[in-house]
């Protein structure tokens, strides 16, 4: 196209926020060297009105028009008035929708907004993950009372992953280390123990882990966090904690974050 030889605008239409329609344009206009293009979004366009206004825009910037349009009647009448009017458009999802109805055998909803539809699912994922990062780590004992679970366990055994991916299955989850020099919250032993999950680990492990969180951070592999001493210590005492609340306890030694994860999730739902 002659406009894209010198500066030109992208005029990006949608009926709903205009996204997808933005990163394909923005995707094809990064692959022309100092190109002086820039896009221009138009979301929610759902009225004739909206569409005319475009086209007298993009004539005066001699630029073109990409859409996401799905709503039939407004998706017609701006491919007729670009037609008439000669001006550049292109068509994101038209010719995927036809691809797959003809390979589905059914029509498409043609409604709009259906990738960023807020329902009520995913307003519990984000609670659910807001939750998990307000009471991370002990941070603050009244989220143990409110938690559909609570992980515990020495330092490195997973406990922040674990609560992030849980959250993401819609569950609230609180976690607390369990450290020698310091009592575990009370609320840990008011709660029923079915909701609270013990995290145990092979000292090895431990080692391992601890050595490679000393080096990332720059400091001596010899510190006392990953002495085995230290760390017979800590699993010792994390245990009598565990038997004390009478909670499942799941070994992750060996176990990535996702299949612990998943055991944990299987777990609350059967209780």
């Amino acid at each position: 196209m002659d406009g894209l030889k010198g500066k030109t605008s992208v005029y990006v239409l949608s009926d709903s926020v205009g996204e997808t329609a933005d990163l394909v344009a923005r995707a094809a206009i990064s692959q022309f060297e100092s190109s002086d293009t820039t896009t221009i979004r138009v979301p929610y366009v759902d009225d004739k009105t909206i569409v005319d206004e475009v086209i007298e825009k993009v004539i005066n910037a001699n630029g073109l028009i990409v859409f996401t349009i799905v709503l039939p009647e407004i998706r017609h009448y701006l491919l007729d008035q670009c037609s008439q009017r000669d001006v550049p458009v292109y068509d994101v999802l038209s010719p995927l929708l036809h691809m797959l109805e003809e390979k589905i055998d059914a029509p498409p909803k043609n409604e709009t907004g259906l990738l960023y539809t807020l329902d009520e699912d995913y307003f519990k994922k984000v609670e659910a993950i807001e939750f998990a990062v307000k009471y991370d780590d002990g941070r603050d004992p009244r989220g143990i009372l409110r938690a559909d679970v609570v992980l515990v366990g020495v330092s490195r055994t997973s406990k922040t992953p674990l609560s992030q991916y849980l959250a993401h299955k819609r569950l609230k989850v609180a976690n607390v280390p369990l450290v020698p020099e310091v009592d575990p919250p009370e609320e840990l032993y008011s709660i029923p123990p079915e909701r609270v999950i013990g995290l145990k680990i092979n000292p090895e492990k431990l080692n391992g882990v601890r050595v490679e969180r000393l080096k990332a951070l720059g400091l001596k592999e010899q510190a006392n966090y990953a002495t085995f001493e230290r760390i017979e210590e800590e699993l010792s005492y994390a245990q009598s904690i565990m038997n004390k609340i009478g909670c499942t306890v799941i070994d992750v030694s060996e176990r990535a974050v996702e299949e612990t994860a998943n055991l944990i999730y299987q777990s609350v739902h059967k209780k």
